[in-house]
């Protein structure tokens, strides 16, 4: 048993094509994950229309996708629209919400396609599109368990976990750790020092195979975006270390950041797990870039 994992878009904000952001991607955020048979999309960013694509050139007959959004700002919902598999009528799709009864998001997507917003209606998508939701303290979804839990940004977000046979992947993006850490003074004035994530959430991570975790700003970046709802990269690495995660993707990488620019976060973060943590594994998400995990 394999996780797949693919990178649709890594991109915060907003889309940045161009020639400065060739290496790591222009589009928002989509992640495609892969269990057995199973797809999972977490965010629906301007990546969710490359993933669209590539699954009708698959083939196979028809597909059934599991969909889970960290929240509904527009950077992360922007591709719902432009989702091919959407408009093919053999197909399925579950919107999850993350509580018991929760139709929030897939009432959200469906609102956004009114036409002072969009074109083409919602009713002009064919396949089979309902809400689904976690219950009260996640649910299994065929044979992988998938959990949540809320994150500290504005609007509220939340991270996902997927787990089958004791392989784990996290999906957190979208979260200003660097608000909630339990020595956030000292975090700043010595930013060498470790920086002491909140147990719950070390607790919500512990033993990733893989976390995909928010890093959009540089420890330059940060202390003029605070308040903004996302974290230095440099500060994933302390969580991943103290949740003994195996490897994290460093995600959401700023829209003013360039290729040479996020080279350079990369690799502040890099040495930092090699001081506190050698064995930890860190990199930064790049769109079309296709990952195994082997549990």
């Amino acid at each position: 048993m394999d996780f797949f994992v693919k990178f649709w878009g890594t991109r915060g904000s907003i889309p940045t094509p161009g020639f400065r952001t060739q290496k790591y991607g222009g589009n928002t955020a989509c992640v495609e994950i892969r269990i057995d048979d199973q797809i999972f999309i977490c965010d629906g960013g301007s990546g969710l229309r490359e993933l669209g694509l590539d699954l009708m050139a698959r083939g196979g007959g028809p597909i059934t996708g599991h969909m889970f959004y960290s929240h509904s700002h527009w950077d992360h919902i922007q591709g719902f629209p432009f989702f091919l598999p959407f408009y093919e009528p053999d197909n399925t799709f579950i919107i999850y919400g993350t509580s018991a009864g929760d139709q929030r998001m897939y009432e959200l997507l469906s609102g956004q396609m009114q036409s002072d917003y969009f074109p083409v209606d919602f009713s002009e998508l064919h396949s089979n599109i309902r809400p689904g939701d976690l219950g009260d303290g996640g649910k299994i979804i065929g044979s992988v368990k998938v959990t949540c839990m809320e994150q500290t940004h504005q609007g509220h977000s939340f991270a996902y976990a997927f787990e089958k046979n004791g392989c784990k992947v996290v999906y957190a993006t979208d979260n200003e750790l660097d608000l909630v850490l339990l020595n956030p003074e000292e975090s700043l004035s010595h930013p060498e020092k470790l920086r002491k994530a909140p147990r719950p959430f070390v607790d919500f991570v512990k033993g990733a195979d893989l976390l995909i975790a928010d890093g959009q700003y540089t420890d330059v970046e940060y202390p003029k975006k605070i308040g903004w709802g996302h974290s230095r990269a440099t500060t994933t690495v302390d969580l991943a270390h103290q949740a003994r995660v195996k490897q994290m993707a460093v995600f959401h990488h700023d829209p003013l950041q360039s290729d040479a620019d996020v080279d350079q976060k990369i690799a502040q973060c890099i040495e930092r797990a090699e001081r506190l943590d050698p064995e930890l594994i860190v990199f930064g998400a790049r769109e079309g870039v296709e990952l195994r995990i082997d549990g």
